[in-house]
């Protein structure tokens, strides 16, 4: 992966609001709604830092456009998102409405940026405002043209923007533009070329730009950008997503190995529309979904128009208490995976990985596709209607792997181990990272390994900005060790020019079943205490172990209520149509132009779930070829 990193680049450090929840729907439907659902969070104690604006709060669909009667004064509702630490991201698509008097199809016609057909004349393609142009990204000149609309729509208070639809997509049965299409390209990627030679770099191109243009507006903050289409290399401009799921038990599976297989690609900021984007999901399905995809690299929530409500308290008190313990998991792991995205951007390693990476040599554990690595941290998790992950049997790689908990144990949340020989940085239960500060209590997990260490790493910055690229960051390893039945924990060496904050040290180490001893001291001093006998350790462990089953029979799991969901075509997305072609064999939903459910291959009986990623929109007659 770091060798790979040398040919595509790695993705820039990431803002730290940026790894924080996001609650997105198509569409939050005026700034009297985004403000009521982010109230929400905060008033039930669940953690959110970002909400997000689809396409309904243009006018008429016009990029860079603002719906003056829902979304009058959309500065004064960002100061008010901001005042209760909340960031606003927005969409912004390829389709340009063909319009005399818009200002930004006046200014793209004057300025000669739009894609045109072979015959010289514009192109015109259907999206959501009707007839629209598209700027050709495969210039520079035109890049810097778009660049710039995106610098005048951030000073509006835009935190970060989403780039959707830019496979290209149209709304017509073509699904995307003519191959025939010409593209005037930069001499350095090929030149003047038809659509068909750039169409898989378009998206990827379309995202620089947005970047770029984020990038124009401040130097002092760093852009986020999310972008359904990309190619290898598109990690230096934007995030990725899934694209758009269905709220079903297979999905739900299919969006671990889906995030993986992003991150072996060099992608590793991605995650799918936790809950599902398409139908309505039952409590047990959103509250599975959101414990594990609480803990995937980006972790938002998006839901379709015209499908129930998919915030976390929607689906009743016991799913809103589920996703707050799954959210809250991952506010408390912040330092570790902002940690895991500073490697990943000085190395070009995976945030989450397979399990695999923990014993490269086991074939087995590549067929696993129900519990991922973050770091030393392995999250196991259950895609099983029936089943939470407790009842599961989860292969564990070679070494010692310790089970833990911050005491929130439940049916549908993961299991969590973490890596004999592993430090895990820890933070506190905050509702939004604007919480967080440098003085706040740490705390480190230790899991010893066979010889009585272990080893960790932490990194620190301001959050956001450039500073930490002069020196302005602290990156401490921690390092324990047991001597003669005493543990003794202490920095080992640090890199930056921060001075260490003055603060309180929460030790725990692991001794397994659950169980841990824990002692405390000030973050930089050497910490030591007396590890238990043998013996102790024993009753530790048995004592832990039953108080986690008595607590899991008390605790029932969350109902699995299959209602009718009332979106346009629901009568007919339970008709799976199911193909066989040689050796797949297919399952395809036959409605919102059709989705392929699942796509099996007969001679190995496994789920080829990881092809998913660039197919799942892709229209599917049932008379055509795959």
């Amino acid at each position: 992966m770091t060798s790979l990193s040398h040919a595509i680049g790695t993705l820039p450090m990431p803002s730290k609001w940026s790894l924080g929840y996001h609650q997105c729907r198509f569409s939050y439907k005026s700034s009297e709604r985004v403000l009521e659902v982010i109230r929400t969070f905060r008033e039930k104690g669940i953690p959110c830092d970002v909400v997000w604006m689809d396409i309904d709060y243009m006018d008429g669909f016009r990029c860079f456009t603002f719906d003056n009667d829902h979304f009058p004064d959309p500065k004064s509702m960002v100061d008010d998102l901001h005042s209760i630490g909340c960031k606003s991201i927005w969409m912004l698509d390829p389709g340009i409405k063909k319009e005399k008097g818009y200002f930004v199809y006046e200014s793209g016609s004057e300025n000669d940026v739009w894609i045109k057909k072979e015959d010289g004349s514009l192109f015109i393609g259907e999206v959501w405002p009707g007839d629209c142009v598209f700027p050709d990204f495969t210039s520079e000149r035109i890049r810097t043209w778009w660049a710039r609309l995106v610098r005048d729509f951030i000073s509006n208070g835009v935190d970060g923007i989403w780039n959707d639809m830019n496979e290209p997509a149209m709304t017509t049965t073509t699904k995307t533009m003519l191959e025939s299409n010409i593209h005037r390209g930069d001499a350095d990627i090929g030149g003047v070329q038809n659509h068909s030679y750039y169409h898989n770099v378009y998206g990827m191109l379309m995202a620089r730009s947005t970047y770029e243009g984020m990038v124009m507006s401040s130097t002092e903050k760093r852009p986020f950008v999310l972008t359904r289409a990309g190619f290898i290399g598109s990690q230096r401009y934007a995030a990725t997503w899934t694209g758009d799921n269905l709220s079903n038990w297979e999905h739900l599976h299919m969006s671990i190995p889906m995030v993986l297989q992003l991150g072996l690609s060099g992608q590793p900021l991605s995650g799918p529309d936790i809950g599902g984007f398409a139908g309505n999901a039952t409590p047990r399905l959103f509250g599975r979904w959101m414990g594990f995809g609480a803990l995937f690299p980006f972790s938002r929530g998006h839901s379709e128009a015209g499908t129930n409500d998919h915030e976390p308290w929607s689906f009743g008190e016991e799913c809103e208490e589920v996703c707050r313990l799954a959210l809250l998991r991952r506010y408390r792991l912040l330092p570790h995976i902002y940690t895991l995205f500073y490697i990943s951007h000085k190395k070009g390693t995976p945030v989450a990985a397979p399990l695999f990476f923990a014993d490269p040599q086991d074939s087995e554990l590549r067929k696993i596709e129900t519990s991922f690595l973050l770091g030393p941290l392995l999250v196991c998790a259950s895609t099983l209607p029936d089943k939470g992950a407790h009842e599961c049997a989860h292969k564990l790689p070679k070494g010692i792997w310790l089970p833990f908990d911050f005491g929130d144990s439940h049916p549908d949340l993961p299991v969590l181990y973490l890596r004999g020989g592993a430090i895990l940085p820890i933070g506190l239960p905050i509702k939004h990272v604007g919480e967080a500060s440098l003085e706040d209590s740490l705390s480190l997990l230790v899991a010893l390994d066979e010889n009585g260490k272990a080893e960790g790493v932490l990194f620190e910055d301001a959050g956001d900005g450039y500073g930490f690229t002069q020196g302005d960051y602290l990156l401490t390893y921690y390092v324990a060790e047991v001597y003669s039945s005493v543990v003794s924990v202490k920095v080992l060496k640090t890199e930056g020019s921060w001075k260490r904050p003055k603060r309180n040290l929460n030790i725990s180490i692991l001794l397994g079943g659950g169980a841990m001893i824990s002692s405390h001291g000030v973050d930089g001093e050497e910490v030591h205490f007396v590890m238990p006998s043998d013996v102790e350790v024993s009753t530790l462990v048995a004592t832990s172990k039953l108080d986690l089953v008595k607590r899991l029979e008390m605790i029932h799991p969350l109902p699995d209520i299959d209602e009718p969901s009332g979106h346009e075509g629901a009568e007919v997305s339970k008709k799976l149509v199911e193909l066989k072609s040689g050796d797949w064999f297919l399952k395809v939903v036959p409605w919102i132009g059709g989705r392929i459910l699942s796509m099996t291959h007969l001679p190995s009986g496994m789920l080829h779930s990881s092809y998913m990623i660039f197919i799942t929109s892709v229209i599917f007659m049932c008379t055509t070829k795959v």
